[in-house]
């Protein structure tokens, strides 16, 4: 009888999970892929911090000048490793290094890395807007940043809609973990918010790592680096810099100002 009754109990509050989702991850990703895609901004939370996001250059000249941010910075691409290994040409090993991180130890990461710019979503882009999303030849794509981020950009892949932004934050002012830490001058500007509650990563205080993997130096200490780092040492035996932690550089980059005249 006993284990007849926790057999019921186990089928029940699986029917009763498949009928009542906590988050609508097809819904919110085809509502925010609709709004971009027809030139408005989205708010989104990844697993690494709420972001905005456009598809052309008049969005993403809105998102930059409400964040204030200054001529140094670049857009970044959400991408999934399929859209990252078909857009940029980064070699063998380089390549080996991005696929254990994100397939085998499942974690969020930022690939600076050279390109193709004759792909198909960059042509989508524009050419005004790829430059300021790119620097010296290379470009940044967030790879695994949560099952939104998936979905989003399977469909941002497969429909052809470049999703390029930032983050949810007034320049200088830190990552946003929850959509209420937002200031109310960026969600004035969204188009569509899209609330999933305190992003996993929130423990960290930082956006996601950052590696050029062209040259293997780290742009911005971020979310899992010392994952990441361990990963990348244990496996292929490339020695990281140690994080020099939050109270010696809050913003995680390393050399901020050092796109400020790059092309």
């Amino acid at each position: 009888m006993h284990l007849n009754f926790g057999l019921s109990t186990t089928i029940l509050n699986h029917t009763r999970r498949l009928t009542m989702p906590t988050l609508d991850i097809a819904g919110d990703a085809r509502r925010i892929i609709d709004v971009v895609k027809n030139g408005g901004i989205a708010l989104v939370p990844q697993h690494t911090g709420y972001a905005m996001c456009g598809a052309s250059m008049a969005p993403l000249r809105k998102i930059f000048d409400t964040k204030q941010r200054g001529g140094h910075k670049r857009n970044a691409m959400a991408a999934d490793l399929p859209m990252q290994r078909d857009l940029m040409t980064l070699d063998k090993r380089a390549q080996e290094m991005v696929e254990a991180i994100v397939l085998d130890y499942d974690l969020p990461l930022g690939v600076i890395g050279p390109f193709r710019p004759d792909h198909p979503l960059l042509a989508r882009l524009g050419d005004e807007a790829l430059k300021a999303s790119s620097a010296g030849g290379t470009i940044g794509n967030l790879l695994n940043a949560g099952p939104l981020h998936k979905e989003l950009t399977r469909i941002s892949r497969e429909e052809l809609v470049p999703l390029f932004g930032s983050s949810a934050n007034i320049s200088g002012t830190g990552s946003r973990f929850t959509i209420e830490e937002v200031q109310p001058e960026l969600r004035a500007i969204a188009d569509i918010q899209v609330d999933h509650g305190l992003c996993r990563y929130h423990m960290y205080g930082r956006s996601g790592t950052l590696i050029n993997f062209q040259t293997m130096q780290v742009i911005r200490f971020g979310a899992c680096y010392d994952l990441i780092a361990d990963v990348l040492r244990r496996w292929f035996r490339v020695e990281l810099p140690q994080d020099p932690g939050m109270a010696a550089l809050p913003s995680g980059h390393v050399n901020e100002f050092a796109l400020s005249n790059v092309a």
